[in-house]
């Protein structure tokens, strides 16, 4: 959900430009208006905040380190498996009879 201090933020600069005409009628009324209508299309909206964002962004960090060292001792792992089957192929070879 959006910060109400957002809403606010926008309201207040909404408000600065009706300040020019401060002789306008319903201005207050506009005003309200204006920071309901903020209000309820913000909530319409499918937006984060930038807690949940970085939040969300440091779990990615994360979990893309934990990928990649899992992804290094695979490699590891088969490697070895490799070089582990190289060298018992010629030993086999030289126990079979001719």
């Amino acid at each position: 959900m959006i910060h109400q201090k957002l809403i606010d933020n926008l309201s207040s600069q909404f408000s600065q430009l009706l300040g020019s005409r401060p002789d306008m009628p319903g201005q207050q009324e506009l005003q309200q208006q204006v920071k309901t209508l903020l209000q309820g299309s913000f909530a319409k909206l499918d937006l984060v905040t930038r807690d949940e964002f970085d939040a969300q962004q440091a779990v990615l960090l994360r979990t893309r380190e934990r990928l990649e060292q899992l992804e290094a001792r695979l490699a590891a792992l088969e490697s070895d498996g490799m070089a582990a089957a190289e060298t018992a192929a010629p030993e086999q070879q030289d126990d079979t009879p001719r």
